[in-house]
Protein backbone atom coordinates (compact mmCIF):
# COMPACT_ATOMS: atom_id res chain seq x y z
CA UNK A 1 0.00 0.00 0.00
CA UNK A 2 0.76 3.33 -0.86
CA UNK A 3 0.18 7.05 1.35
CA UNK A 4 0.82 10.10 0.08
CA UNK A 5 0.95 12.57 3.07
CA UNK A 6 0.29 16.25 2.03
CA UNK A 7 0.24 18.98 4.29
CA UNK A 8 -1.93 21.58 3.53
CA UNK A 9 -0.06 24.94 1.85
CA UNK A 10 0.73 28.01 3.88
CA UNK A 11 -2.87 29.40 5.19
CA UNK A 12 -3.57 32.96 6.96
CA UNK A 13 -3.68 33.10 10.64
CA UNK A 14 -7.00 33.40 12.32
CA UNK A 15 -9.66 31.67 13.71
CA UNK A 16 -11.96 29.85 13.36
CA UNK A 17 -8.95 27.60 12.56
CA UNK A 18 -11.31 25.68 10.33
CA UNK A 19 -12.19 28.74 7.73
CA UNK A 20 -8.39 29.81 7.46
CA UNK A 21 -7.52 30.33 3.54
CA UNK A 22 -4.36 29.61 1.83
CA UNK A 23 -2.24 32.69 1.53
CA UNK A 24 -0.83 33.60 -2.20
CA UNK A 25 2.44 32.05 -1.07
CA UNK A 26 0.28 29.16 -0.28
CA UNK A 27 -1.81 28.54 -3.35
CA UNK A 28 1.85 29.21 -5.47
CA UNK A 29 2.68 26.21 -3.10
CA UNK A 30 -0.29 24.16 -3.81
CA UNK A 31 -0.05 24.63 -7.21
CA UNK A 32 3.54 23.59 -7.49
CA UNK A 33 2.97 20.11 -5.86
CA UNK A 34 -0.03 19.85 -7.68
CA UNK A 35 2.03 19.88 -11.00
CA UNK A 36 4.26 17.32 -9.12
CA UNK A 37 1.58 15.36 -8.98
CA UNK A 38 -0.09 15.36 -12.14
CA UNK A 39 3.45 13.57 -12.92
CA UNK A 40 4.25 11.21 -10.60
CA UNK A 41 1.25 10.33 -8.73
CA UNK A 42 -0.16 6.88 -8.90
CA UNK A 43 -2.92 6.25 -11.93
CA UNK A 44 -5.36 4.46 -8.99
CA UNK A 45 -5.33 6.79 -6.68
CA UNK A 46 -8.19 7.44 -3.25
CA UNK A 47 -8.44 11.09 -1.79
CA UNK A 48 -9.21 12.04 1.48
CA UNK A 49 -8.94 15.58 2.56
CA UNK A 50 -10.06 17.33 5.93
CA UNK A 51 -13.10 19.49 5.56
CA UNK A 52 -10.69 22.61 6.35
CA UNK A 53 -10.82 25.33 4.53
CA UNK A 54 -7.17 25.20 3.60
CA UNK A 55 -7.18 21.43 3.08
CA UNK A 56 -9.44 22.11 0.26
CA UNK A 57 -7.85 24.56 -1.45
CA UNK A 58 -5.25 22.94 -1.26
CA UNK A 59 -6.38 19.89 -3.42
CA UNK A 60 -8.35 21.97 -5.19
CA UNK A 61 -5.41 22.79 -6.93
CA UNK A 62 -5.09 19.59 -8.58
CA UNK A 63 -8.30 17.69 -8.63
CA UNK A 64 -12.20 18.28 -7.75
CA UNK A 65 -12.22 14.60 -7.51
CA UNK A 66 -11.63 13.66 -3.42
CA UNK A 67 -13.34 12.78 -0.04
CA UNK A 68 -13.95 14.61 2.88
CA UNK A 69 -13.85 13.19 6.37
CA UNK A 70 -13.29 14.81 9.61
CA UNK A 71 -11.01 11.79 10.21
CA UNK A 72 -8.34 12.94 8.88
CA UNK A 73 -9.25 16.59 9.84
CA UNK A 74 -7.83 19.01 12.71
CA UNK A 75 -8.72 17.28 15.01
CA UNK A 76 -8.35 13.81 13.99
CA UNK A 77 -5.48 11.59 15.31
CA UNK A 78 -2.65 9.25 14.08
CA UNK A 79 -5.54 6.58 14.63
CA UNK A 80 -8.07 7.73 13.34
CA UNK A 81 -6.28 8.68 10.18
CA UNK A 82 -5.29 5.05 9.79
CA UNK A 83 -7.81 3.76 10.45
CA UNK A 84 -9.71 6.06 7.66
CA UNK A 85 -7.41 4.70 5.04
CA UNK A 86 -7.08 1.29 6.17
CA UNK A 87 -3.75 0.90 6.60
CA UNK A 88 -1.66 -1.49 5.30
CA UNK A 89 -4.61 -3.71 4.62
CA UNK A 90 -6.40 -1.70 2.36
CA UNK A 91 -3.81 -1.87 -0.78
CA UNK A 92 -3.75 0.23 -3.27
CA UNK A 93 -2.40 3.95 -3.13
CA UNK A 94 -4.13 6.92 -0.78
CA UNK A 95 -3.02 10.78 -0.69
CA UNK A 96 -4.51 12.59 2.80
CA UNK A 97 -4.46 16.00 2.48
CA UNK A 98 -4.51 16.78 5.78
CA UNK A 99 -2.50 18.75 9.34
CA UNK A 100 0.32 19.07 11.74
CA UNK A 101 0.49 17.22 14.54
CA UNK A 102 -1.26 14.42 12.86
CA UNK A 103 0.67 13.67 9.38
CA UNK A 104 3.86 14.09 11.05
CA UNK A 105 2.86 11.60 13.89
CA UNK A 106 1.18 8.90 11.17
CA UNK A 107 4.83 9.44 9.80
CA UNK A 108 6.61 8.66 12.70
CA UNK A 109 4.28 5.86 14.00
CA UNK A 110 5.06 4.14 10.47
CA UNK A 111 8.85 4.76 9.53
CA UNK A 112 9.90 4.64 13.63
CA UNK A 113 7.50 2.34 15.08
CA UNK A 114 6.58 5.27 17.75
CA UNK A 115 4.94 8.45 17.39
CA UNK A 116 6.09 10.30 20.33
CA UNK A 117 7.73 13.51 19.19
CA UNK A 118 6.02 13.49 15.60
CA UNK A 119 8.05 14.28 12.26
CA UNK A 120 8.03 17.75 11.11
CA UNK A 121 6.31 17.94 7.71
CA UNK A 122 6.25 21.42 6.39
CA UNK A 123 3.59 23.05 5.00
CA UNK A 124 2.76 21.73 1.53
CA UNK A 125 5.17 19.40 1.59
CA UNK A 126 4.17 15.81 0.71
CA UNK A 127 6.04 12.32 1.87
CA UNK A 128 5.51 9.06 0.23
CA UNK A 129 5.45 6.13 2.11
CA UNK A 130 5.18 2.23 1.01
CA UNK A 131 4.50 -0.46 2.93
CA UNK A 132 5.61 -3.81 1.61
CA UNK A 133 6.79 -7.39 2.51
CA UNK A 134 9.69 -8.17 2.27
CA UNK A 135 11.19 -12.07 3.41
CA UNK A 136 7.85 -12.59 5.37
CA UNK A 137 8.71 -9.48 6.89
CA UNK A 138 6.24 -6.67 6.85
CA UNK A 139 7.82 -2.63 6.58
CA UNK A 140 7.57 0.98 5.62
CA UNK A 141 9.63 2.70 3.37
CA UNK A 142 9.98 6.13 2.60
CA UNK A 143 9.72 6.99 -1.30
CA UNK A 144 10.12 10.30 -1.19
CA UNK A 145 9.53 13.54 1.10
CA UNK A 146 9.48 17.02 -0.99
CA UNK A 147 8.48 20.91 -0.35
CA UNK A 148 7.51 22.63 -2.80
CA UNK A 149 10.09 25.53 -2.70
CA UNK A 150 12.37 22.10 -4.15
CA UNK A 151 10.08 22.08 -7.46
Amino acid sequence: MDLLLWRHAEAEEGSPDDTRRLTERGHHQAELMARWLAEHAPKELRIVVSPATRTQQTIGAWTPHFETTVAVGTSATADDLLAAIGWPDAGGAVLVVGHQPTLGEVAARLLHGDETGGLSVRKGALWWLRWRERNGLGETVLRTAIAPEML
